[in-house]
């Protein structure tokens, strides 16, 4: 497992979307997914550490060096230095640790209340009563906080990832709604125009889905991160 695929497994492991992890270290959401696909390589290591960081945790874990092996090295190095070299490397260790210390960046972690999921894809049920889960990152003023699950949205949202809502009974052609069809509930791109009404997933390998003669279709919201 490459620093990228690291990368992503620990975001997805801490519940950090790509776009939180962004705004944190200062790229695009889409410079993430390059990082996360091996797209760039040979990061450098200040993009590395700070990565590292907003992720909470070492540069050793997210470079998949194995527990105590470059303290080891390290160490050993050191010990086969002169005196006044030992303590050179120490001034610097010193000012690296100040460093990184003073450049922490916190992610906040909060509780918020989850109505259930929505679909990408097949279409789901939504709870009556919300349950309350962990999630890390910037919170919006939201009305209502849903689970995606399926890849039908992918890029802008992923499977298991967390979405923030605002109630509404209409949109405009091109936002991201929460959708009623059936029964069911679903997260597409909405576009209608004078002959038609469709659902759209932002992943080609999914067909629009065509709501224009369905009485059940109903939207119940906008996403808004």
């Amino acid at each position: 497992m490459n620093v990228g695929e690291r990368m992503k497994a620990i975001r997805k492991q801490q519940g950090i979307s790509a776009d939180v992890l962004a705004e944190a270290i200062g790229v695009s959401r889409s410079t993430i997914f390059r990082y996360e696909k091996g797209d760039i390589e040979k990061l450098p290591i200040e993009v590395v550490a700070h990565v590292a960081s907003a992720l909470h945790v070492s540069l050793a874990e997210l470079m998949g060096l194995s527990n105590g092996s470059l303290p080891e090295k390290i160490s050993n190095i050191v010990s086969d230095l002169t005196s006044d070299r030992q303590q050179n490397v120490y001034d610097y260790a010193n000012r690296q640790l100040k460093e990184q210390n003073s450049n922490v960046i916190h992610i906040p972690r909060t509780r918020i209340k989850l109505l259930g999921a929505v679909s990408a894809g097949t279409g789901e049920e939504l709870q009556d009563d919300a349950t309350e889960v962990d999630y890390t990152g910037i919170i919006p003023d939201y009305d209502y906080a849903l689970q995606v699950n399926g890849d039908s949205m992918k890029p802008l949202f992923t499977d298991q990832q967390i979405i923030f809502v605002k109630y509404a009974e209409e949109a405009f052609n091109g936002q991201i709604i929460i959708a009623y069809v059936d029964g069911k509930a679903y997260v597409k791109k909405y576009h209608r125009n004078s002959y038609e009404c469709q659902l759209i997933s932002l992943n080609p390998e999914y067909a629009p889905m065509d709501v224009t003669e369905n009485e059940s279709f109903k939207i119940k919201g906008i996403v808004i991160l």
